[in-house]
């Protein structure tokens, strides 16, 4: 007894083919690359210190970092990969930092989780300026 199954169709393959890259897209969305979001592992020029106000913050994306600048003047900076799901974070609305991936909230000026599912802060990164430029690198 022969016990064949049947083939797929045309349909069922072509629907398999179309949805295999927004599935792939969904899993990087979450974890980055293969390797995860680029991290600081040394010093890096984020930009003028100008850029960011006075009682405000703002977002390098490019790098993971967020530099906030108190009412005093003093710069505060944080690594803004998630540490929830180690998605990089894309999102600043005044001083909130919020995750794509599942909606965590940090605050940018202490890096303080406004709202789960993520539980540990931001890692606080050391910021300084040199010749009017922000530079910021994993503290030691």
């Amino acid at each position: 007894m022969s016990t064949r199954r049947p083939a797929a169709s045309r349909r069922t393959v072509l629907r398999g083919a179309a949805l295999t890259p927004v599935a792939g897209l969904g899993l990087t969305a979450c974890g980055g690359t293969e390797e995860g979001p680029a991290r600081l592992t040394g010093p890096v020029e984020l930009g003028p210190e100008s850029e960011v106000a006075e009682d405000g913050a703002k977002l390098y994306r490019d790098h993971n970092v967020v530099v906030s600048r108190s009412k005093d003047g003093t710069l505060k900076a944080y690594d803004t990969v998630c540490t929830h799901a180690g998605c990089p974070i894309n999102k600043l609305e005044g001083s909130k930092l919020i995750c794509p991936c599942h909606g965590s909230e940090f605050d940018a000026t202490t890096g303080k989780v406004l709202r789960e599912p993520a539980v540990a802060p931001l890692k606080a990164l050391a910021v300084e300026v040199k010749n009017g430029t922000m530079v910021a690198r994993p503290q030691a």
